[in-house]
This record gives structure tokens, C-alpha cells and sequence, in this order.
């Protein structure tokens, strides 16, 4: 199963979460005070914000069991 191509529902949710991960990235850094990444280097802190939740999210949706489809 795994050659099994990515579904379209797995790609969106991976994609929507790195967009508002990003968006809470610009915003800590231009608003709030960043002192829970604070010993990551600067250009280290949005990537990590960016990557770590998609990466998450698209292995929970690889790893979940889809309902078959019935036709």
C-alpha cells in the first residue's frame, strides 16, 4: 500500500495547514513574543512553525482508514 497515490482530501489538508501554519509564523514573529522557539535560529523558527504541523497532519491522514466507496 505503499505505491498507493495520495488522495485529493490528505493534499488539501496538508496544504491548508502549511498556509495557516504560516500565517501564525508571521504573526508571532511581527506581534507576539517568540520565546518558546527562541533557541532555534532565527530563519530555523518559521520553518519549523511551517513544516512540523503539515508533516503531521499528512501522516494522519496517509495513516487513517478511508471509507470505501460504494458505487
Amino acid at each position: 500500500m505503499a505505491s498507493a497515490p495520495v488522495e485529493a482530501k490528505v493534499k488539501a489538508a496538508t496544504s491548508a495547514t502549511f498556509v495557516v501554519s504560516l500565517v501564525i509564523a508571521v504573526l508571532n514573529a511581527v506581534v507576539a513574543d517568540d520565546q518558546l522557539l527562541q533557541p532555534l535560529p532565527v530563519w530555523l523558527q518559521p520553518i519549523v512553525i511551517s513544516l512540523v504541523p503539515a508533516a503531521i497532519t499528512f501522516l494522519s491522514g496517509w495513516q487513517a482508514t478511508h471509507t470505501p466507496r460504494t458505487q
